[in-house]
């Protein structure tokens, strides 16, 4: 696995903003915990997407697919999760499941070397 210094930046201050973004649309007491858990899961995604090769072209392309459809779900949950007002268990239930379901896909890929 490479990481491409340049592009994770770019990835990590993406995720930033919009983890900042939602924390200014969000009304409740909150805001906090979306936006911390908001910027953890983009970010992870984010930087797998665009910020990380592996050693064969396949496992790459496989990863970065993954990666990219865990990220708009990352985004849209958090989006829903905005502009709703919600408990902390759910939220942090949801978004954990779904970071551990793409940490375990992505790991199944890259183990398999596909």
């Amino acid at each position: 696995m490479k990481v491409n210094l340049l592009q994770t930046i770019i990835a990590i201050a993406v995720s930033l903003l919009i983890a900042y973004g939602l924390y200014s649309f969000h009304g409740s007491e909150n805001k906090l915990l979306l936006s911390a858990g908001c910027f953890v899961f983009l970010a992870v995604t984010l930087v797998i997407t665009i910020g990380v090769n592996f050693e064969l072209r396949r496992t790459t392309t496989n990863v970065k697919v993954v990666s990219g459809i865990f990220f708009l779900i990352a985004l849209i949950s958090n989006l829903v999760f905005t502009f709703v007002s919600f408990l902390v268990p759910i939220y942090i239930i949801t978004n954990g499941i779904l970071l551990l379901i793409f940490v375990l896909i992505a790991y199944s890929i890259n183990k398999a070397k596909l």
